[in-house]
């Protein structure tokens, strides 16, 4: 590559490079920032979790309320998060339609500060 251009150094200085207009990047962006993530696929990858429990809690939602099954699959997936420390209570599946990208940075950051663990197990 060549050596850039004085006038072109400058329109790049100004150049933010971490926002993506397209894809709702100011949040993406803020949060990027905020817990000092290594990069967009590391937001991707909790954004995608997110979506998990969102799909999984909506669809054990369509099922009957007395069914042994939902009931067992609730208290583990509730028991799961909240060991995590990603949601604050136990009490009802309404809080993981709350779940967001920063409860996931909160989890990872107060327990894995400074070990350099990313979602490597989730690749």
């Amino acid at each position: 590559m060549r050596k850039l251009k004085f006038h072109e150094k400058k329109i790049i200085r100004k150049t933010n490079f971490l926002e993506w207009k397209r894809e709702g990047g100011h949040r993406e962006n803020l949060i990027t920032t905020r817990y000092h993530m290594g990069g967009r696929d590391d937001y991707k990858k909790y954004s995608g979790l997110c979506r998990m429990v969102q799909k999984l809690t909506n669809v054990m939602k369509q099922m009957d309320p007395t069914d042994p099954f939902r009931i067992q699959m609730t208290d583990l997936l509730l028991e799961k998060l909240y060991n995590m420390g990603v949601i604050p209570t136990r009490k009802s599946l309404a809080l993981t339609d709350r779940l967001s990208v920063s409860s996931f940075c909160r989890y990872f950051i107060n327990h894995f500060a400074g070990v350099g663990y990313r979602l490597y197990w989730f690749t």
